[in-house]
């Protein structure tokens, strides 16, 4: 299965579809129908401010006040959105809590929908069709693929985004993380720990 990889800027470095964006962008450009700036502020927007720090500080609340996880649970749509997390692919939500006996993972069989508001861009490997099939039939060899091996006993439940719902998989707290506050627990959500491909990071 294709994870994410690093590129650098050299066009010949790229991955064909990468390489097809590029050059289109470069004549749009030269034809004066684009402003390279706006397309910066854009992918910036995606990738600093409308990205997983914001499902992280929805997960860091839901962690350290057990009302809002409760609400969260309930109608995640309108708890996600009282943090200011809202738009496009992030209309109707529901959150999956993982617990000592469920492990939650997220798929999109279709095609790629996935909640932009909370999680920003979607990885490639997310859009993948390996992913898209085997993450349904196979879970568990998928979830080893990305270096996560969870117990035999614990149950896998995989969703299927569409485009009416999307999801955010709550993942475990870590242990030692009493008394944190949101901002430090935040630092411990990762992208892949809200698909279901990976748990938080550990207290350190």
């Amino acid at each position: 299965m294709a994870h994410d990889h690093h590129h650098d800027d050299h066009d010949n470095e790229l991955d064909p579809m990468a390489a097809r964006v590029r050059a289109l962008e470069t004549i749009l450009t030269q034809k004066g129908l684009i402003d390279p700036a706006a397309i910066d502020v854009i992918v910036d927007t995606y990738e600093t401010k409308v990205g997983p720090r914001n499902g992280a500080a929805v997960v860091a609340k839901a962690w350290s006040d057990p009302a809002f996880a409760d609400w969260l649970k309930r109608d995640a749509t309108a708890a996600i959105a009282s943090l200011g997390f809202t738009g496009r692919q992030g209309e109707h939500m529901q959150a999956v809590f993982n617990t000592d006996e469920t492990h939650n993972l997220v798929v999109c069989t279709l095609c790629s929908c996935y909640p932009w508001s909370v999680l920003g861009l979607p990885p490639v490997w997310y859009k993948a069709p390996p992913y898209r099939s085997r993450a349904v039939i196979d879970p568990r060899g998928v979830l080893e693929e990305f270096g996560l091996t969870l117990p035999g006993d614990k149950k896998i439940r995989v969703w299927d985004s569409t485009a009416e719902l999307r999801y955010l998989v709550v993942p475990q707290r870590p242990a030692g993380t009493e008394g944190w506050s949101d901002e430090r627990l935040a630092d411990l959500v990762t992208r892949d720990s809200m698909i279901g491909t990976g748990l938080a990071r550990e207290a350190t």
